[in-house]
């Protein structure tokens, strides 16, 4: 029986291009794809996919809430797709099937995909993918990150950053830009996936656009109707 694959990403040239990989292998039947999160639990609910290529950051749900809204009794086996996250790839060696790491070559697709349908053909019952997606989920659980880095891409390698180094972190559109010092490195993340991964005593979320490392802080001056303004040691000032 062919097998149907759900392809998860909020970017159409990232989903047109694993449909087009997809397109011509054997034993692929139905190729349904999501664009957001939400819409990736309402398909996996309803169309009841047999493996999933997820992306893993996307903006307001991520991958990971994605597979928590949908339950370890219903989640299909997955593919996770990212461009890099600094506490994920450990667990994802131990839970799923296959990753693959933006920008990926066919080479790389092939031995995931070969890989993901010799697990399907093996049949894993229900009751094993559940109890090894709680595990998974509670490794990457909100609020326990298992780095004390974040690493971030320039043109040809990752760079780690430690999170104890950044002073405040802000919004911009589908991305999130880290002040590190008087440096500014831009990754592709939401704030609120962002704030999971940052030690909940350490920072603060001041606005909807901006988190504050509260070591970074040298003043905080009160305004008018209970507003105040945060002077950094940098010299930066959030409202």
């Amino acid at each position: 029986m062919d097998i149907r694959v759900l392809v998860v990403d909020d970017e159409p040239l990232a989903r047109q291009r694993l449909r087009d990989l997809l397109k011509h292998e054997p034993g692929i039947g139905a190729v349904d794809e999501a664009g957001n999160g939400p819409e990736a639990v309402q398909m996996i609910q309803t169309r009841k996919p047999d493996l999933v290529f997820l992306d893993i950051q996307m903006p307001d749900m991520d991958g990971f809430e994605v597979l928590r809204a949908v339950g370890p009794d219903q989640a299909p086996p997955v593919v996770f797709v990212t461009a890099f996250d600094q506490y994920a790839l450990q667990a994802l060696e131990v839970f799923a099937l296959g990753y693959l790491l933006k920008p990926f070559d066919r080479d790389q697709f092939d031995r995931v995909l070969q890989r993901a349908l010799g697990q399907i053909r093996l049949k894993r019952t229900d009751q094993d993918l559940a109890r090894t997606m709680r595990a998974f989920l509670r490794e990457v659980h909100p609020g326990h990150p298992s780095s004390d880095r974040i690493f971030v891409k320039t043109r040809d390698r990752l760079l780690p950053v430690r999170i104890r180094d950044i002073d405040w972190i802000e919004a911009a559109g589908k991305y999130v830009v880290l002040h590190v010092g008087a440096e500014r490195h831009v990754i592709r993340d939401s704030m609120s996936a962002m704030a999971h991964k940052l030690p909940a005593g350490q920072f603060r979320r001041t606005h909807r656009s901006s988190i504050v490392n509260v070591d970074s802080i040298q003043e905080i001056l009160p305004l008018f109707h209970g507003d105040s303004r945060i002077v950094l040691k940098t010299g930066d000032t959030l409202i």
